[in-house]
């Protein structure tokens, strides 16, 4: 039996996948074999020393000690493009919201003090006014599964899109050229777009992505947009922009207190994947991939281990994950050569400084060969399935 902690409410439809007689799901956070998570803080947290895998059940894994839990020979998943669908409405929403200056004039309506609104309104409505999105230039940094999305769109809302993602296959470009045009400098984007929306995952290279040198490049009321992750725009400087006029509204899922202070910052409470339809997309996605890891070794949407995934033969499967260095593979394949066993399909993969190793057998394999792999100087873990 494999044991599933559920460390946050995880959709239903998720846990309905798991079959019972194989897996128990608990909430208890007692020795589990994986975990299934959304945004909740793990990095002080004792997973204990049983644990094989752990998904974020959506895309960010900032929350999540993942270099730690490397070297631990722990696989971490997330589940890109299963909540991209609800973001995507959100920060085409909050697009045509700051344009139009919905929050403030909503409010303004419900504060009238008057049996008679619709004398008022028509009255006051000149101080609300704001521009079409149509026929305006996007600027969207980050073209994965939500970027994508935005493209398609904004373009089918009339606007002109410029993307940048120096990580895009040449081939996913050329896909999504119907939609947008791509830059090589993402600086194009920050100099001639009347909107900018980041969609990029928050890592050490991300933080303060956006700053002072990059609004200064920004044209005199630029409209913002940041449902990714906070820190990827300078808090500091933002504010400053908002406050001068070149940002001329801001709309983020993760707002700070000093722009919650501020009228022209449109904050929502992390609600971008929150759907029914996300929650439900992201959990059934994370309960699939971690049976396929733990039942078969698979590995499908990983960010710290490298994508291997290819049906089993007869006999039994090992499993290793060790650091990356020359000969690795050479002495693991001695050592079974040397137990007197044939490989029946091979596959190793590596992914920065680790590697992934799946050895499939014909027959079963002894306790003295998996020891042995384990006692390599520089593998991490062996599993037998």
């Amino acid at each position: 039996m494999f044991t599933i902690n559920t460390y946050n409410k995880i959709g239903q439809a998720g846990l309905d996948m798991y079959n019972k007689e194989k897996y128990v799901i608990t909430d208890v956070l007692d020795q589990p074999d994986a975990i299934m998570v959304h945004s909740a803080p793990l990095h002080n947290v004792d997973m204990g020393k049983n644990l094989k895998a752990i998904v974020r059940v959506g895309a960010g894994v900032n929350t999540i000690p993942v270099d730690r839990l490397t070297e631990e020979g722990v696989v971490v998943f997330n589940t890109p493009g299963g909540n991209a669908n609800a973001v995507k409405e959100l920060v085409i929403a909050a697009i045509v919201m700051i344009s139009r200056n919905v929050e403030a004039a909503s409010a303004w309506v419900k504060g009238l003090n008057t049996t008679e609104p619709g004398k008022e309104v028509e009255k006051g409505k000149e101080a609300f006014r704001g521009p079409e999105i149509m026929g305006k230039k996007i600027g969207i940094i980050g073209v994965g599964s939500i970027g994508s999305r935005m493209a398609k769109a904004c373009s089918d809302l009339g606007m002109d899109v410029l993307g940048y993602d120096p990580y895009l296959l040449p081939a996913r470009k050329k896909e999504l050229r119907a939609y947008l045009n791509f830059t090589n400098d993402v600086d194009e984007i920050y100099k001639t777009c009347d909107y900018i929306t980041i969609h990029v995952p928050l890592t050490d290279e991300t933080r303060d992505y956006i700053g002072k040198a990059q609004f200064e490049m920004m044209k005199p009321g630029t409209y913002l947009i940041n449902y990714a992750r906070g820190p990827v725009i300078n808090n500091e400087a933002v504010v400053e922009a908002l406050k001068s006029g070149k940002v001329k509204a801001y709309a983020t899922d993760f707002p700070t207190a000093e722009q919650l202070e501020l009228k022209n910052v449109l904050a929502t409470p992390h609600l971008g994947a929150g759907t029914p339809e996300a929650d439900e997309n992201c959990a059934k996605m994370a309960a699939k991939q971690i049976m396929d890891y733990l039942e078969n070794g698979n590995i499908v949407n990983s960010v710290n281990l490298p994508a291997v995934s290819f049906p089993r033969a007869a006999g039994a499967r090992i499993t290793l994950i060790n650091h990356n260095k020359p000969g690795m593979l050479g002495t693991i394949t001695e050592k079974v050569a040397a137990a007197g066993l044939n490989i029946e399909n091979l596959v190793n993969k590596s992914r920065d400084s680790v590697a992934y190793t799946i050895l499939d057998f014909d027959e079963d394999v002894t306790d003295e060969l998996v020891e042995q792999l384990k006692q390599i100087d520089g593998v991490l873990r062996v599993r037998v399935l």
